[in-house]
């Protein structure tokens, strides 16, 4: 590949904040202001599919301890990683070259750690083995911290997560708890993810942190660290920046969520390309409903006269059919 070519390979457009708008999210929790946020919100998710949360409420010192611990765990020694493998629960680390995107060129640069729900062995739907309802692979012998001082950013974000149901569901027109039975016991899965930095050979191969998707489930919450790379496909198809916005929560539409609502939301492809000479970290959380629950467009106001799109499908199926194809655990 060429310098020009290397300069053409994932190039993106920058952009001001109206083309992924930013949300102030203080009035989501309070009753009076979740008129107006719902609005936004609706408007964001069916035009771009990506939005920035301001206001979100979660503390500084929350989300400046889950970064530092991420950065702390990746630079363990791989054999201390590997004591909690990724497993085919979808719990633990995963190396570099596991992931690879359906329809990309080559693996992903990433490495992951993945986390969810924390659930004791016993737990019915764990007994049962449920699609991706699992125990956690905490590396408690080499590594406590990591647990405890993840788990109250993951609390957090779970708490604002709700609230933005609760808007998306008034944005439809249901009640404020439309979502709330389907998340009794959800699928809200964290990620812990390093990303390096992109060199020439990797770009000679089409090789990103992450290459282009769509997320699988229903809402996803990304804190990103302010190295930039994030890059969203607009809906002329053109690929833009997702700079980091201080203080903000990223927050897309998910494949589940655009089939719920009959493709009235719009899931977005992104991707992350980490050209900033440093090491690149993101939380994501992906806060999907219960394995069991089923995602059914004639559940959310469909408009009269209107057919549903997509068939019924639980997110526990569908999250796990997804995941067989991105990642190598499936395939050992």
């Amino acid at each position: 590949m060429t310098s020009d070519s290397q300069a053409v390979f994932a190039a993106a457009r920058e952009v001001d904040f109206t083309e992924i708008p930013v949300i102030d999210a203080g009035a989501l929790m309070t009753p009076d202001g979740m008129e107006d946020v719902a609005k936004a919100i609706h408007q964001a998710a069916t035009r771009v599919g990506f939005f920035y949360l301001a206001n979100h409420g979660i503390e500084a010192h929350v989300t400046d301890r889950a970064f530092a611990v991420a950065r702390a765990f990746f630079d363990l020694p791989e054999e201390a990683k590997q004591t909690i493998a990724i497993d085919t629960d979808q719990r633990g680390w995963m190396a570099s070259g596991m992931s690879t995107m359906e329809g990309a060129a080559t693996w992903d640069l990433k490495e992951v750690f993945f986390w969810g729900l924390e659930l004791a062995p016993d737990h019915p739907d764990v007994l049962a083995g449920k699609p991706l309802m699992a125990v956690n692979k905490w590396p408690d012998a080499v590594f406590p911290e990591l647990k405890r001082d993840l788990l109250p950013y993951y609390d957090a974000v779970c708490g604002v997560a709700r609230h933005v149901l609760r808007a998306i569901a008034v944005g439809f027109g249901a009640p404020r708890n439309f979502f709330d039975k389907r998340y009794d016991t959800p699928l809200a899965r964290g990620q812990l993810v390093y990303y390096p930095t992109s060199e020439r050979t990797h770009e000679a191969e089409q090789r990103f942190g992450v290459a282009p998707h769509s997320d699988f489930g229903v809402l996803t919450f990304l804190l990103q660290d302010d190295s930039g790379g994030l890059q969203i496909r607009n809906r002329a198809g053109e690929w833009i920046a997702a700079p980091p916005v201080p203080d903000t929560l990223v927050c897309n539409i998910g494949d589940l969520l655009q089939r719920w609502t009959n493709d009235r939301f719009v899931s977005t492809e992104h991707r992350v390309i980490n050209r900033s000479g440093r090491k690149r970290y993101s939380i994501p959380v992906f806060f999907d409903p219960g394995t069991d629950a089923v995602i059914d467009p004639r559940d959310l106001n469909l408009p009269t006269g209107e057919a549903p799109r997509h068939e019924p499908v639980r997110t526990g199926d569908h999250i796990a059919g997804r995941n067989r194809k991105a990642f190598a655990q499936y395939r050992s």
